[in-house]
């Protein structure tokens, strides 16, 4: 017998979250995020992640937040490709089975919101059966994306390659830029639709708050003093970086500040032992190899020494530290332009790794580092507002009149009627234009 469905008005309210996570801890931090926030801002939704990232379970999540973890890959730094990262299956076969569990997953979950982080079709067109799915249901679709993707020309190539258009068009209800255009318009320079532009909101950048719990590593008791913090992201392209900084040390003794070097799990064992061993020789250097509580480590430091990815960057602007960004150029120009854009506005210092990795440039800005000011020194209206306006968009979204089947909670399977079709939505809600709330701006 079929269990009855509870009426519209007490239905659970389910958001799933996608996030490829091919590479790094950038896409799983902001997925995680923008979880955690809606969940804390209405107790009545269930969130649900379909992930690829390893480190995925050393996360922390509220009530109400759970994850699927689909085989992961990994992406060659050097030249783009993926691979397997632990099935020894083709990477073909891998995507095969990512894919399919993505599509199954939507469809048992019925979720009445489905967020897509960064990749709009998903790692390799992945996410389009279940784009499909869900858009015969009439479930609202958003494509969520940071606040820089590309250089334009570079992502104008990629996204023609891809077919990507076709998709933004005719399957997303919404894009959710997570930053402001007046640090930058990550869809700037792409010919785009009249109806894809009208489509784009930006939100602000995503503020990070403290984790729930914060328990400060028992290594920086042996600093004893101010120490600025040195992070790679993932640390898979992190080497350069470190080796950097602890040639800064080396070439001068007398930089005021000790450092935390966190080398990022994706860091290959070697480095971080080679870098280790040259840490040891300075007592005011401490190494890590991972720890969830980057927040905290960042909010006690002097300063900080980062890449510049986007969850970093969110990290500096929410804890208002002085920082120094040495942004990547390879395989994206992403890092770059997202630090040349903050360092223009007064946010943050850069330095360019391509012109030269003298040590001495470096100990020479961590010198100056006390006295850089603050990105607070900087009034740029709605700049850490990202948070509040994806609850009051999610909000809005389930505001609006049920638009796909009611989910079957119990359901015994041979006596399930067969699914009815359902007319897609003729079209949504306009965003709220003003000063409160996420902006319609076209890119």
């Amino acid at each position: 017998m079929t269990a009855s469905n509870p009426p519209p008005t007490s239905r659970a309210k389910r958001v799933l979250l996608y996030s490829h996570d091919s590479y790094g801890l950038g896409h799983v931090s902001r997925c995680r995020t923008i979880a955690n926030a809606i969940v804390e801002a209405d107790s009545s939704i269930s969130v649900l992640i379909l992930s690829g990232s390893p480190v995925i379970g050393s996360y922390e999540f509220r009530s109400g937040i759970d994850f699927v973890r689909i085989p992961g890959v990994v992406k060659q730094i050097d030249t783009g490709d993926y691979d397997s990262a632990n099935l020894r299956v083709g990477v073909e076969h891998t995507l095969e089975i990512r894919k399919r569990i993505i599509r199954d997953t939507a469809d048992i979950y019925r979720p009445d919101l489905f967020i897509v982080d960064k990749e709009p079709l998903g790692l390799r067109g992945e996410v389009v059966p279940a784009l499909q799915l869900l858009k015969d249901r009439g479930t609202p679709l958003v494509f969520g994306l940071r606040d820089v993707m590309d250089d334009p020309a570079q992502l104008a190539a990629e996204w023609e390659r891809k077919n990507v258009m076709p998709t933004l068009r005719d399957l997303y209800d919404e894009i959710w830029a997570y930053g402001l255009p007046q640090v930058n318009k990550p869809l700037a320079g792409l010919d785009l639709p009249p109806s894809v532009r009208h489509k784009t909101i930006y939100t602000g950048y995503l503020r990070r708050d403290l984790p729930l719990h914060t328990d400060t590593p028992h290594e920086l008791q042996e600093i004893g003093g101010p120490f600025i913090l040195v992070t790679p992201g993932g640390g898979g392209d992190g080497v350069e970086l470190v080796d950097w900084v602890l040639s800064a040390y080396e070439a001068d003794p007398n930089i005021p500040y000790g450092a935390v070097i966190v080398f990022g799990p994706f860091m290959s064992a070697a480095a971080r032992e080679s870098f280790k061993e040259r840490a040891s020789k300075f007592r005011n250097i401490v190494t890590l190899t991972f720890t969830n509580n980057l927040g905290a480590l960042m909010k006690q430091a002097a300063g900080v020494v980062a890449m510049g990815g986007y969850n970093t960057f969110c990290e500096i602007l929410s804890f208002d530290k002085k920082a120094i960004i040495v942004p990547r150029t390879r395989p994206r120009l992403e890092q770059f332009i997202r630090a040349r854009a903050a360092r223009n506005l007064g946010l943050i210092e850069m330095l360019d790794a391509d012109l030269g990795r003298d040590p001495h440039v470096m100990a020479t800005a961590l010198r100056q580092l006390p006295q850089q000011g603050v990105p607070s020194d900087v009034i740029v209206p709605g700049l850490l507002d990202g948070l509040p306006n994806v609850c009051r968009l999610v909000a809005r979204s389930f505001s609006q009149p049920l638009r796909g089947p009611s989910p079957v909670e119990v359901t015994a399977i041979d006596d399930a009627p067969p699914e009815s079709p359902v007319e897609p939505p003729s079209g949504t809600s306009p965003a709220t234009d003003g000063d409160s709330g996420p902006a319609r701006v076209r890119s």
